[in-house]
């Protein structure tokens, strides 16, 4: 069976040696040492210097919007995951969605400013599939109107942008390091400050507001990553680059192999080192896909449509059309990308939707 991700998992006698320093210490959670050399080896592999690991890729975003005091409306994309609309909508804020560009998938910061009211307090933007946004379009607008800006850019593991980590970019920004992203603690996420001001807000909210084992300095929830987790991203680091290098290699095969007369692939922004999170086709309509997708499910090959539904069309939110991203959610399929995959695997994927192609 071939789905559309694969957990690498590193040889388990190397997260057994790191994991036993935990026991050694007997200290399994609350910011142990593995967390802390994590945080310290993630920011240098980065060139992020303010990062705060946390247990998931969700609670970074609800942080966020609490730390930055956000009340009212946030602009942000229909085409996510839910995460990035149910946050907003659970820390009692109101989505004011803004349609994608029909290429980079990513929101269409043309037409952002059309989309503020003297309610907007932030715009909440996803890197899509580790595409980046427009930033410098978007921090121009953030600074003419005084919002906040915030990145959801959990698929954007490595991914730099005109030089530098896509994580420097807006106030704050959210990475996921579930098991099915490209960097992996199991479970797991990470917060990432403009400032180092800001950065210590974040700290105590994602720590229960302590400031010491007797103090507080604010509300606080608890978004800890523990040593657990920190020992399975210890212990996947080291195979980055060999992770990369074979992501690449498998969208290479589908480039030069995928019949893209009647398919379409996403468009990567100029000046960026993309770090091949994910694979999305556009097919011509949702006929075609249902088709495609059945074929390859028959062969055991599960590709997923993501991002489906669109988010606009959530039922905790006003509905409202957005005529490119509701076109793209049910036409867009992401294809398997396994560090692990075989080129005769491949061939099949390729075969069976160049097939399903030509019929349409």
């Amino acid at each position: 069976m071939i789905n559309v991700t694969k957990t690498f998992l590193p040889p388990q006698e190397e997260y057994n040696a790191i994991l036993k320093r935990a026991w050694d210490n007997n200290w399994i959670t609350n910011r142990g040492a593995l967390v802390k050399e994590l945080e310290v080896k993630l920011s240098g592999y980065l060139g992020a210097p303010n990062i705060i690991a946390t247990t998931n890729g969700t609670l970074p975003l609800q942080i966020a919007i609490k730390a930055l005091e956000l009340k009212g409306e946030i602009i942000t994309t229909p085409f996510s995951y839910v995460a990035t609309t149910s946050s907003i909508v659970w820390e009692g804020c109101t989505p004011v969605f803004v349609d994608i560009h029909p290429d980079y998938l990513t929101i269409d910061e043309t037409k952002i400013e059309a989309a503020i009211t003297d309610e907007t307090s932030a715009i909440l933007a996803t890197h899509v599939f580790g595409n980046p946004c427009e930033v410098d379009a978007i921090e121009a607008i953030a600074k003419k109107y005084h919002l906040k800006v915030i990145y959801d850019a959990a698929h954007c593991f490595g991914v730099t942008y005109k030089g530098k980590s896509v994580f420097n970019y807006g106030d704050v920004s959210t990475c996921s390091f579930h098991a099915t992203k490209v960097f992996h603690t199991g479970e797991g996420g990470a917060l990432f400050a403009n400032t180092e001001e800001l950065n210590n807000t974040l700290f105590y909210h994602h720590n229960f507001g302590h400031k010491g084992a007797l103090d507080f300095q604010g509300l606080g929830i608890n978004a800890k990553m523990s040593e657990l987790q920190a020992a399975m991203g210890l212990a996947v680091l080291p195979y980055m680059e060999m992770i990369l290098v074979e992501r690449k290699k498998v969208v290479d095969f589908y480039n030069e192999h995928l019949d893209f007369f009647k398919l379409k692939a996403i468009k990567i922004r100029e000046n960026t080192n993309w770090n091949h999170s994910y694979y999305p086709v556009v097919f011509q309509n949702e006929k075609q896909l249902l088709k495609a997708e059945k074929a390859l499910n028959e062969q055991d090959i599960f590709p997923r449509r993501y991002f489906y539904p669109g988010l606009n069309t959530l039922d905790y939110v006003s509905h409202k059309t957005m005529p490119v991203s509701d076109i793209v959610v049910s036409q867009v399929l992401c294809l398997p990308i396994l560090f692990d995959l075989r080129n005769d695997e491949l061939s099949l994927i390729c075969t069976i939707i160049n097939n399903v192609s030509k019929n349409f």
